[in-house]
């Protein structure tokens, strides 16, 4: 009986563990990504000067 109780807590842990791990990589991409655009625009400006 106390293993059934469980089982819903484990998902709902693993299904929120998920959920941040998403959240941070997508955090992540979008900080690199920027930082990469604005290195990219600092270089063009640089080899036109």
């Amino acid at each position: 009986m106390n293993e059934a109780l469980q089982a819903p807590i484990v998902s709902q842990g693993l299904a929120m563990t998920a959920a941040v791990l998403l959240v941070f990589v997508s955090v992540i991409v979008a900080y690199l990504s920027t930082i990469e655009w604005k290195d990219r625009r600092r270089r063009r400006s640089r080899d036109r000067s």
